[in-house]
């Protein structure tokens, strides 16, 4: 009797957990063609929530007007501006694109031009390198370099082009925001009394998590808005061309620490160097050496602390694995990953610490 009765809770608990398993995963490949969107709204409520807490102290019980003021706080500070940003964007891309084909920018003119300022040993490994040919050298550059930004122009083109799709996934991002800004407290409740473990433990694990999520992300968003933005800044005081392009490159490639936008402004200089332009070469050193590279260790630290921050290794790894798994989006999702995954060996580690009861 008692056997028969085991069994059957056994066995109802296990429908149970295969029900869940496979409503999930359903669920999940539901909302998949949203995913971007549903992952810029949690994203766009956590760093956001702090305003709207402030809202609701001032307004007790107005949840639904807090949200909706926070709502078009975001809008008006990073919607907005994002999409002015990417027409922009576009705009320079594609005279970029049309001054290459036209044959007005030549990306192997310009090394020549540079290797005739260079010195005497450059010039030797070159040759040894076999890179003294310079009409095929010149071809080659020239041949990559538009392969290179065709591909790149075609994308943004394509993002463009689609704007139906993109309008959309930005009209769910606004509407699951509101609800999440709105909601986002009672569901994180119900999900944190949903996990099975003790009370300390649900609270420690919510509590390291939210605060290592939103200190990677704030920290990584911020910090390669302002680097970018200072590098694009640099680039247009110095009159060189494409400084809006530059700039969100610089942006981009901030998210990888160590190498950064060092990535960018690094052979800018040795170019500008190289042609004769000193004092550009020398300007543009000095502010992406002691500006745009300091930004960095000057503002993650406050944005983040050194609590909550991931070592640069486990975020230059992550966010290069989530980048090559699922593309923009990586950026984001590799270090909440690797968030997660620091918060639970934590909590493994504190639970094997702890002394036994």
């Amino acid at each position: 009797m008692n056997d028969g009765a085991a069994l059957g809770i056994t066995a109802g608990r296990l429908f149970l957990l295969t029900l869940v398993v496979l409503s999930t995963l359903a669920f999940l490949w539901l909302v998949a063609p949203f995913s971007g969107a549903i992952l810029w709204a949690v994203i766009a409520a956590v760093l956001f929530d702090p305003l709207n807490t402030r809202l609701l102290r001032a307004l007790p019980g107005r949840r639904n007007l807090t949200a909706l003021t926070t709502l078009l706080v975001i809008t008006a500070v990073v919607v907005v501006p994002a999409m002015l940003l990417g027409a922009a964007l576009v705009r320079e891309a594609t005279t970029f694109y049309a001054r290459l084909r036209s044959g007005d920018i030549d990306p192997g003119r310009i090394f020549v031009e540079a290797q005739a300022h260079m010195p005497e040993w450059m010039r030797r490994w070159l040759f040894d390198v076999g890179l003294s040919d310079l009409d095929s050298l010149r071809a080659k550059i020239g041949a990559g370099f538009a392969s290179s930004l065709q591909s790149v122009v075609a994308q943004v083109l394509n993002l463009g082009q689609g704007a139906f799709g993109f309008f959309l996934a930005l009209g769910v991002m606004l509407y699951l925001t509101f609800f999440l800004l709105r909601d986002g407290h009672a569901l994180v409740a119900r999900i944190e009394a949903a996990l099975p473990l003790t009370g300390a433990h649900r609270a420690v694990l919510v509590a390291k998590l939210v605060a290592v999520i939103r200190a990677t992300i704030k920290g990584s968003l911020i910090v390669a808005i302002l680097q970018g933005t200072t590098g694009g800044i640099v680039f247009w005081v110095l009159g060189l061309p494409g400084a809006l392009l530059w700039g969100v490159a610089m942006g981009v490639f901030s998210l990888f620490p160590a190498i950064g936008t060092g990535l960018i402004w690094v052979p800018v200089t040795l170019y500008l160097l190289a042609t004769g332009a000193i004092w550009q070469g020398v300007v543009l050193f000095l502010c992406g050496f002691f500006i745009i590279s300091s930004v960095d260790n000057v503002v993650r630290p406050i944005l983040v602390g050194r609590d909550a921050r991931m070592p640069d290794y486990v975020v230059l790894i992550s966010t290069l694995g989530g980048f090559e798994l699922m593309g923009f989006n990586g950026f984001v999702i590799g270090p909440a990953i690797a968030a997660l995954f620091i918060a639970v060996w934590q909590i493994v580690g504190d639970t094997s610490d702890a002394p036994a009861a």
